[in-house]
């Protein structure tokens, strides 16, 4: 479940990193930026190579945050030992 969450998460980042970078750079010249007051002393390509990563990660914590917020709460609560492996006392002994 773990991984398929993951690709929930990444695949649509990915998507939208992709069109964020063609939207971004058709406007802006990587050779015009500055950081700083200095120009950026990074070649065209590893700007978008960088530019690319930083959108993705935006886009990937975006997603993440939809995913856990549409987590149903038996899913928030759930307890990861099963019921013969909970220590005595525990909350959660009963029926998860």
């Amino acid at each position: 479940m773990l991984q398929k969450r993951l690709m929930w998460i990444l695949w649509p980042a990915f998507l939208m990193a992709a069109v964020l970078e063609m939207l971004v750079f058709a406007v802006v010249d990587p050779q015009d930026l500055h950081w700083l007051g200095n120009p950026l002393e990074l070649s065209r390509q590893s700007v978008y190579a960088l530019a690319f990563f930083v959108f993705w990660g935006i886009t990937a914590v975006a997603s993440g945050l939809t995913t856990l917020l549409a987590m149903s709460p038996f899913e928030v609560n759930r307890c990861p030992l099963p019921p013969d492996g909970r220590p005595d006392g525990c909350p959660k002994q009963g029926g998860c």
